[in-house]
């Protein structure tokens, strides 16, 4: 069994243009080995906007050497990219957006969203790339909630939907360029799960709500990261109140992580490369805009 090492929070809360108040949870700088192949989370909300006429979001920014998972729990975020990517995903879909090469992007709150106002409430992972991939075209994936398999858990303990990976003989629609599980679980009060999770894998437990107790007696609760040991096949918990929790585990990449602002590469040679060649226009823009400038990091 996978044993806790770790309980991850952050209560300071920051602005990611005008549409992501945001709490970053974990960074590459401060969990990178036992964390990958991911580099970052930040949970955005859950807050409640008014309604309003004007964009909510961040403009232009680019993007090299990972990729961006955003998960909508509530609200609506529209995309748009200079390879040609974009869409509008809400609750339950997810956006799963390759930079690899590089690339510019936008995101902002969905229109129908931003005039009706309310709710919202995201998460938003960077996930690296091996290094034989960092270079390869950028791509876009927006997996619609109905493609996403849902599973019962045993003994009604909750569901868990499969985004990427595999789960038992469910495999979700994300398509990775390495091993990677990344499952929305929703568990019932009083719940006893255990989760089968492949030898040698990250794995960690994010519960945007809710109170978990892990089979040490750790009790994780609201926006906290429970981060596991790589060894052993199982992870198991009791929820103590009826939670919303996201795993994210996979195999790790153990090569250097050498990341400044939006770029995170293998050598700081590349990461000069990546400013040049974004302050130079080879990453694109959107119609509209000119590259040089860098308003966000989401």
């Amino acid at each position: 069994m996978k044993k806790i090492i770790h309980i991850q929070k952050n209560n300071q809360q920051h602005w990611v243009g005008d549409g992501f108040p945001v709490r970053s949870i974990f960074t590459y700088n401060d969990l990178g080995k036992v964390i990958s192949p991911f580099l970052m989370m930040d949970y955005a909300g859950p807050a409640e906007f008014s309604p309003t006429t004007e964009r909510r979001g961040v403009g232009e920014h680019p993007h090299r050497g990972f990729e961006t998972v955003t998960i909508v729990y509530h609200g609506e975020v529209e995309h748009r990219d200079s390879a040609g990517g974009g869409g509008l995903i809400k609750p339950g879909d997810v956006q799963w957006m390759t930079a690899a090469s590089g690339l510019v992007h936008e995101e902002f709150h969905g229109k129908e969203f931003a005039e009706k106002g309310g709710r919202f409430e995201m998460v938003q992972l960077w996930v690296n790339l091996p290094k034989k991939y960092k270079r390869e075209n950028p791509r876009y994936q927006g997996i619609k909630s109905e493609t996403i398999p849902v599973l019962n858990l045993p003994n009604d303990a909750g569901t868990l939907r499969v985004i990427a990976g595999e789960y038992n003989d469910a495999r979700g629609p994300a398509l990775t360029f390495s091993p990677v599980n990344l499952w929305d679980i929703r568990a019932k009060a009083g719940a006893k799960i255990s989760l089968n999770i492949p030898v040698g894998q990250s794995a960690n437990l994010f519960v945007l709500n809710g109170k978990i107790k892990t089979a040490e007696g750790k009790k994780v609760t609201d926006a906290e990261l429970a981060v596991f040991e790589q060894n052993g096949l199982s992870l198991s918990f009791t929820a103590e109140e009826e939670s919303t929790l996201l795993f994210l585990g996979g195999e790790p990449i153990n090569e250097p992580i050498v990341g400044y602002g939006p770029f995170v590469m293998n050598t700081p040679e590349e990461i000069r490369e990546a400013f040049t060649d974004y302050q130079s226009g080879k990453m694109g823009h959107m119609p509209g805009h000119m590259p040089g400038h860098m308003p966000g990091k989401s």
